[in-house]
């Protein structure tokens, strides 16, 4: 398998919700983050683990810059995993062209849990886009998953493991022996192992703190 982080940027983060590049805003207030989806190629597929925000960079997605820059075309994405709603990993699916919505990946099947969404679209909160988020059960080219485990393709499965969102889940590739596992925002940097603690910014913190030791 082959990994390729697509980093958007590191972050201020408002208790609006708004986004700022920390190099813009030097001086912003706020919870400090990185913004990194991430590519996996297996003989099989291009899978993107979650999608970023939805940037625009000289009028084109900002994530098929950062595609572009390894040479991968939008159309050769597979799939897409989602581990949850929260704008900073769901922006990236596309973007609105007057009244219509233009999706970033059309040819990818996108994987998603339906319990988490059915909770985001009942939020009010500017942590989520529900502009974007009321089109979903629309998509021709999306597949709900409603169980708290299971097996999506032979390599690739996924866990409800709720912690940073009630129905937050995660993913193992799996492809001759390796394994790669995407911890999204339960376990979003190696350091948050080292550290046994329950977040404040987390639906259910110490959920997500067990997780981690697990």
């Amino acid at each position: 398998m082959k990994i390729i982080p697509l980093q958007e940027g590191n972050y201020v983060v408002s208790s609006e919700k708004e986004f700022k590049l920390i190099n813009e805003f030097p001086l912003d207030s706020g919870l400090k983050m990185a913004i990194q989806p991430f590519l996996i190629i297996t003989q099989n597929d291009y899978i993107l683990l979650d999608l970023g925000l939805g940037i625009n960079k000289n009028g084109k997605p900002f994530i098929h810059h950062l595609l572009q820059t390894h040479n991968i075309a939008p159309e050769e994405i597979t799939k897409v995993l989602i581990s949850h709603f929260h704008k900073d990993h769901i922006e990236g699916i596309g973007f609105f062209e007057g009244e219509n919505f233009i999706q970033n990946f059309p040819n990818a099947t996108i994987y998603m849990q339906e319990r988490e969404l059915d909770f985001a679209l009942a939020q009010q909160h500017p942590s989520y886009n529900l502009d974007i988020l009321n089109l979903f059960k629309s998509f021709p080219n999306v597949e709900f998953l409603n169980d708290d485990k299971g097996q999506i393709t032979n390599e690739i499965f996924y866990e409800v493991s709720g912690g940073h969102s009630p129905f937050h889940q995660v993913f193992w590739i799996k492809e001759n022996n390796e394994i790669t596992f995407y911890g999204a925002d339960d376990l979003p940097q190696e350091a948050y192992l080292k550290m046994h603690v329950a977040y404040k910014t987390d639906y259910d913190g110490k959920r997500a703190m067990q997780s981690r030791k697990k």
